[in-house]
């Protein structure tokens, strides 16, 4: 039996790296995708709605083929679903003006977010605060607000994670902010304009993983294409998000290759992006993982 309903968390809370698959558009989103996905060799599954579809009939229901489909190798009855959502981390306005987004996510049965163009910590302040029931409190008294989630979602979302009303109002939470909670919540830095305040920005409680994301911050910083190698103004970005993620205990994303993945998680790479099986294989090997996919 395994201890957590999320995989990813299971595996970060062991210390182990974590690898995903899922672009940023694309994803086929029905029953019979999420049945085949179910034994996918990921860890978790990135669902892009930044700029994919917003499909909630879709998601709806590939997340229950992913439960007819499972459970996976490893006990967990789903992998875990992440989605990028469509709302800019901006301002605690820009992020409250557009919470029905998550609302309408977490109803499907997901397992976290990932907010893009974080610019501010009050607008990650607002994004925790909204993927949140009001019940709640951990957290209150490093900053945060009431948790603005209404109820409503329990009889769609509390069924694909296989638990009762109750038990979905208690790990619907934040980890590692809550140790129980079964939430993966995600930061992109990704704007010029977030540069002066990273290290702020991943200061607020809540968050579990973040990023870099080089495609974006090269456009803001005003390359027509990423540059490689990346220029000293976005390795020192790259090197302050990491540098503040491990500062927090927060799970650093980066892309790697087939060459670099040992380097890379050697130097403090947990959520591994490159999307290839011989990746996760290369890098289970190297810290010895014993979880089965």
């Amino acid at each position: 039996m395994t201890k957590r309903i999320n995989r990813a968390i299971d595996l970060l809370e062991q210390g182990q790296p974590i690898y995903y698959t899922g672009g940023h558009t694309g994803h086929v989103l029905t029953y019979e995708q999420g049945v085949a996905d179910a034994s996918t060799w990921a860890d978790y599954i990135n669902v892009g709605m930044e700029h994919g579809c917003f499909d909630m009939t879709g998601l709806d229901a590939y997340m229950r083929g992913l439960v007819a489909g499972g459970p996976t190798l490893s006990g967990h009855r789903t992998p875990a679903v992440i989605v990028e959502a469509p709302v800019e981390g901006t301002t605690a306005d820009m992020v409250r003006y557009n919470s029905c987004q998550f609302r309408q996510i977490f109803a499907r049965g997901v397992h976290g977010f990932l907010l893009c163009q974080a610019e501010s910590a009050d607008a990650v302040r607002a994004f925790v605060e909204g993927c949140r029931y009001p019940i709640n409190h951990i957290g209150r008294d490093q900053g945060l607000g009431e948790g603005r989630r209404g109820v409503g979602s329990e009889p769609t979302a509390a069924p694909v994670w296989g638990v009762s009303r109750d038990e979905y109002l208690r790990k619907a939470e934040p980890w590692p902010l809550n140790p129980e909670g079964e939430l993966l919540l995600g930061l992109k830095i990704e704007s010029a304009a977030a540069i002066p305040y990273i290290e702020e920005i991943l200061s607020v409680p809540g968050i579990g993983f973040a990023e870099m994301g080089p495609g974006d911050l090269s456009l803001s910083l005003g390359y027509r294409q990423m540059p490689n190698p990346l220029p000293p103004a976005m390795i020192d970005v790259r090197e302050r998000v990491m540098a503040a993620c491990k500062a927090h205990n927060i799970a650093f994303l980066e892309g790697v290759s087939l060459d670099d993945a040992i380097e890379r998680i050697d130097a403090g790479v947990r959520v591994v992006g490159g999307h290839r099986e011989e990746i996760a294989q290369r890098g289970r090997a190297h810290t010895r993982r014993t979880m089965p996919v």
